[in-house]
């Protein structure tokens, strides 16, 4: 797997923008003074009267894409992760969440992989913030094809969307038009010993981390859950009664993210033993994307030992 094809998720979602607006004239593209990074800028070139830059003012940038959506247009809404759910929280929440608008938010840059520029941005709570909204879809792709498809099943979708997407290039797992489905995860590797489910950059690293597993006789169930909310319960209960351990691996906090999700389901439906691995209750700090991933156990190896520990 080490010749695999590396792409980052901000490329998939402006290469998807542009590819959707050829179709539709009614999606609209807002950012904030930053359409180079979020990469918004390729369907800037494509379609200039339908981009809308709306300086570094974030919370601005979501009243008016809120605005756009009431006059039928379809807006998808582009910052980086920490200022799309963090410093947007209450226009978020009151101009798209309660009036249950019709709006996209493309959140780039997120995670402890946004590296060097260090812990204000590196953003771990945007799951949490984004999952308590009422109706709003959350999701994170595990590679370039299902971050395409994402953004087009977002566009489909009616009411309010967020994703994540990374700075990082990611190797592609999926071949070209694999389905994808809001609400869906899916099973990369059937297993019986013990169930990984991922999600983000992580996914890969739990697929890696199977595959050396296997090596030591045990037999790692993989699923790719892009969706965060609405979380597939059907599939984590699966996974639970086949495999009766569960591991979550995610580029996020441990608090309020896609391990909480999931143990919230099965303390309610199948007590199932967890282990959650993600960023602890701790901030990140600058540095390289690849070793702060590796120092903060985002990381096959960590997935390897964790599952070894439960399989004892």
């Amino acid at each position: 797997m080490a010749d695999v094809k590396k792409i980052a998720t901000r490329d998939s979602y402006g290469k998807a923008l542009a590819a959707l607006g050829a179709e539709h004239e009614n999606l609209v593209v807002l950012d904030a003074d930053l359409a180079g990074a979020t990469k918004t800028a390729t369907f800037q070139k494509a379609f200039p009267q339908r981009h809308f830059d709306c300086g570094i003012a974030e919370a601005n940038m979501i009243c008016v894409a809120a605005g756009m959506a009431t006059t039928g247009l379809v807006p998808f809404a582009s910052t980086f992760a920490m200022f799309a759910a963090g410093r947007a929280y209450e226009q978020v929440r009151n101009s798209i969440g309660y009036p249950h608008l019709n709006v996209k938010i493309g959140a780039t840059h997120g995670g402890i992989s946004v590296g060097e520029d260090g812990a204000s941005h590196q953003c771990c709570e945007d799951f949490a913030l984004m999952r308590t909204i009422p109706g709003m879809v959350v999701m994170s792709p595990a590679d370039d094809v299902e971050a395409q498809a994402m953004v087009k099943a977002a566009y489909e979708h009616e009411g309010p969307v967020y994703i994540r997407f990374g700075r990082a290039a990611v190797p592609v797992i999926h071949e070209e038009g694999a389905p994808f489905q809001i609400g869906k995860g899916e099973v990369l590797k059937d297993g019986t010993d013990v169930a990984i489910i991922a999600n983000g950059l992580l996914t890969y690293e739990a697929v890696v981390a199977a595959e050396e597993l296997a090596k030591d006789g045990i037999n790692a169930m993989v699923i790719n859950m892009g969706t965060i909310k609405p979380l597939d319960e059907e599939l984590v209960l699966e996974a639970a009664r086949k495999c009766g351990k569960i591991i979550t691996a995610e580029e996020h906090s441990v608090i309020g993210g896609l391990g909480e999700a999931v143990c919230s389901v099965l303390s309610e439906k199948l007590p199932t033993p967890v282990k959650r691995i993600g960023v602890n209750d701790e901030f990140g700090h600058s540095g390289p994307a690849a070793a702060l991933l590796k120092a903060f156990g985002l990381s096959s190896e960590h997935i390897v030992e964790v599952a070894k520990e439960m399989c004892k």
